[in-house]
């Protein structure tokens, strides 16, 4: 058995002292110290039967006290506790305390002299002095009900709760005391009186029960007690009251809250890189479990992601983007723009921004929202209802919300300035709208899987040819974001640089690469591993594709990328077996292109791999979809985008960017081609130009005959003299009047400046004054030159 359990076994038997007759070893002695008479409980002691002591000294068992200095001869006029030393009929020697009680008018019999063993005294003392710390010291405020649920006793802690002497509330109920408090904590019956009724009524206890009011002493603040409430009994068991133990846990409690409140805005207070969601968090968080009323004001330049000045009228200059009050429904956000706010001088707010710091006025807490050098804006904490005033650790609570908070609302701050960058690199880097084209109809979708900048690797475009032919071209960058797409970019414009060069799909896919390979090295600083990237951004696969509409043939190659799906006018699908060639960067591997021939109203699909390729998603389930959606002959290309995004990308995203580009081929009119070989002879450009000008008055151009007389005449010439025929002469009528002149030769022409004294080399620089463009492109036979003449208003 423990200390613990003894002292608990004997304070459940009584509280009589260790020296009280009734349970102490006493002996009867009388003036000269002869035992006279000899308790049961003395022979318990010390080992004497009556017939040993009795007629012998008292010294016999009662040693003088030796070295202890709390000791004093025991005398006849002895009256307290005092310590000895007693010896056991065994010879052993046991601490004792002894007291001496006079007997008067008993004869012989002097004195009764009371021992106990000195363990026993002292555990007896420090129970008595725990009772007595109970009473006056302890924190916990104890109370006693008596049947009547009437206060009969209570401490010194309740006494100080209550304000006031205890016989001014002796006899009072609970509810009495506390007519507007409630218990926090469920379970249980709804008041004190009740809760108190049924411990008597059933014995069974209550603990930790959380009862809110305003004690007596301190009216204007809500205090929390933890409380115990069981049932008093007399020895025989019968109830005669209810003990009532409150503990005052306001002060933990706030510190609850106030963690409880930082774990919740720590959850909420930048989950979002929005400047206003970011100021909403934070009035939610804090209404109303810490303010009334919450505002947020900040300067105009942080929602524009700039970094507000620091002095000046600008520093003051402050809108609202978000309140939240108790006594609202919701928190809202700010409806319309927000407006500029005047802080009057002297105003809390008005002294925190001059001050740069936190404000305590009456009921309201102004802190400033810093990031660095930089004041963001305010937070003002308004009271309600409650203390009227910020304690000091809520205004530490408040600035560490705040601090929080404007660590978000920075954040949040640069995200804006780097996504509004975002956005116009991607309108400058992807085609806003695709020009109107004679070769195709088109439709498209581009959906970077980069949410923060809006921007990735992938793009596709458009390219308007010469001869009415168009450029279709799809690509896809390794890795997302800005870095991604700015060699996106360097990748498109290359691509429209070269297209425009009238460079076949192999050819062109052969410059790019050897760029690719190129930039690779430059960011290594010198020639990368053979057959791999030196960088991951510098790798990206491409699918070019050229489309004539006069003769409805498609060439194209492609450098690692997924192949077109092709649907025919009758529905049919199909990927044509293109070679794959390798990825752009690679370097050293040659590229092969396709020609096909594509009827009018077929369908070609140019897509990136983050369309049909997911983490659960087979690449040949995701190609299958496609394929499914595309062949629907009766819808839209935009239906199309539309249908094939919702049923591939169901959720938004793959986790890779995703571009699609739909087109549907069409063919020139035969009657708005014409086309003549003829012989390489000196006659030729005279025949050439009665051809032309028979045509465009046929088509009702007249007005162009001059200068396209010349052109043709200055062209033919060229042909003649320069190249091996036979020369073909053909004229478009599209949305300009294209004139094309062919031969076997493979020489560009140069424009030049001639001398006053030169005889020739004048022709072609009269022809590009003529035109509104010109260029030569290149064929496995020779070369063509081409020019357009923009048609009379």
């Amino acid at each position: 058995m423990t200390a613990w359990n003894a002292w608990n076994a004997e304070a459940s038997a009584d509280f009589r002292g260790p020296l009280d007759v009734t349970r102490a070893a006493t002996a009867v002695v009388d003036a000269q110290n002869t035992v006279m008479g000899w308790s049961p409980a003395a022979e318990r002691l010390l080992g004497y039967r009556p017939q040993e002591i009795i007629g012998r000294p008292l010294a016999t068992f009662l040693l003088s006290p030796g070295p202890a200095p709390a000791a004093r001869p025991l005398s006849a006029g002895s009256r307290g506790n005092e310590l000895r030393v007693a010896r056991h009929r065994d010879g052993r020697e046991l601490p004792v305390a002894t007291a001496v009680c006079p007997l008067a008018g008993a004869g012989s019999a002097a004195r009764v002299v009371v021992v106990t063993e000195l363990r026993d005294l002292r555990l007896w003392e420090s129970r008595q002095a725990l009772l007595h710390g109970l009473a006056t010291q302890s924190p916990v405020g104890l109370a006693i009900y008596d049947t009547d649920l009437r206060l009969t006793w209570c401490n010194t802690a309740y006494e100080l709760e209550m304000g006031r002497p205890f016989e001014e509330f002796r006899g009072s109920r609970a509810d009495e005391m506390y007519s507007e408090g409630r218990f926090v904590s469920k379970g249980h019956p709804p008041t004190l009186d009740s809760v108190m009724q049924h411990v008597l009524d059933t014995g069974e206890p209550f603990l930790d029960l959380h009862f809110q009011g305003r004690p007596p002493s301190d009216p204007e603040n809500d205090h929390l007690w933890s409380c115990a409430y069981y049932r008093l009994q007399d020895a025989d068991g019968h109830a005669f009251g209810v003990c009532e133990d409150a503990f005052d846990i306001t002060d933990r409690y706030k510190a609850q809250r106030r963690l409880a409140l930082l774990v919740e805005a720590g959850r909420g207070i930048g989950a979002a890189l929005d400047v206003r969601v970011t100021a909403e968090k934070i009035t939610e968080v804090a209404v109303p479990e810490f303010a009334a009323t919450v505002t947020v004001d900040l300067a105009e330049a942080v929602l524009e992601g700039e970094v507000p000045a620091n002095s000046g009228v600008a520093a003051k200059s402050l809108v609202r983007v978000a309140r939240c009050s108790a006594e609202e429904a919701d928190c809202a956000r700010q409806p319309g723009q927000p407006l500029p706010l005047e802080y009057p001088p002297g105003s809390p707010q008005y002294r925190s921004l001059s001050s740069g710091g936190l404000v305590l006025d009456d009921a309201a807490l102004v802190v400033p929202l810093r990031a660095g050098n930089s004041i963001l804006g305010l937070v003002t904490f308004v009271r309600g209802t409650g203390p009227a005033t910020f304690d000091s650790g809520e205004v530490a609570l408040a600035d560490e919300l705040v601090a929080r908070t404007a660590v978000s609302i920075d954040n949040a701050r640069r995200f804006t300035r780097e996504r509004t960058a975002s956005l116009a690199l991607q309108r400058q880097l992807l085609p806003q709208q695709l020009p109107e084209q004679s070769a195709v109809d088109l439709a498209y979708r581009y959906l970077p899987t980069d949410d923060v900048t809006g921007v990735g690797g992938d793009w596709f475009d458009v390219i308007p040819l010469s001869g009415t032919r168009v450029g279709l071209v799809v690509g896809d960058v390794v890795g997302h974001g800005l870095q991604a797409a700015a060699t996106m970019g360097r990748l498109r414009t290359t691509v429209r640089a070269f297209a425009q060069m009238d460079m076949d799909p192999v050819e062109l896919l052969s410059r790019l690469d050897d760029l690719v390979g190129q930039a690779a090295e430059e960011q290594s600083g010198g020639p990368g591993p053979p057959g791999g990237y030196t960088d991951v951004t510098t790798g990206a696969t491409c699918l070019y594709a050229v489309y004539d509409p006069v003769s409805r043939r498609c060439v194209m190659a492609r450098a690692g990328h997924l192949p077109p799906a092709v649907v025919d006018p009758d529905g049919r699908l199909s990927f044509p077996d293109l070679p794959a060639g390798p990825p752009l960067g690679l370097g050293g591997l040659p590229f092969e292109s396709m020609e096909i021939e594509l009827p009018v109203g077929s369908l070609l699909a140019l897509f990136t791999d983050g369309l049909v390729e997911a983490r659960d998603r087979d690449i040949d389930h995701g190609l299958d979809t496609l394929g499914r959606v595309l062949s629907d002959r009766h819808a839209s290309l935009e239906e199309l985008c539309d249908r094939a995004v919702a049923e591939l990308l169901p959720g938004g995203s793959t986790g890779d960017d995703t571009a699609l580009l739909l087109v549907r081929t069409r063919e020139l009119d035969t009657a708005q081609v014409t086309e003549w070989e003829l012989p390489a002879e000196p006659v030729a450009p005279g025949h050439a130009r009665e051809l032309a000008t028979r045509q465009l008055h046929h088509w009702g151009l007249g007005e162009l005959s001059f200068a396209t007389e010349l052109v043709v005449s200055e062209l033919v010439t060229n042909a003649v003299r320069y190249a091996e025929g036979p020369i073909q002469v053909r004229l478009i009528r599209d949305r300009t009047l294209l004139c094309e002149v062919a031969d076997r030769g493979h020489t560009s022409p140069h424009l030049r400046h001639s001398g006053e004294e030169d005889e020739g080399g004048r022709g072609l620089f009269i022809v590009a004054q003529l035109v509104q463009r010109w260029g030569t492109r290149y064929t496995r036979s020779g070369k063509t030159i081409w020019t357009e003449q923009a048609f009379p208003p």
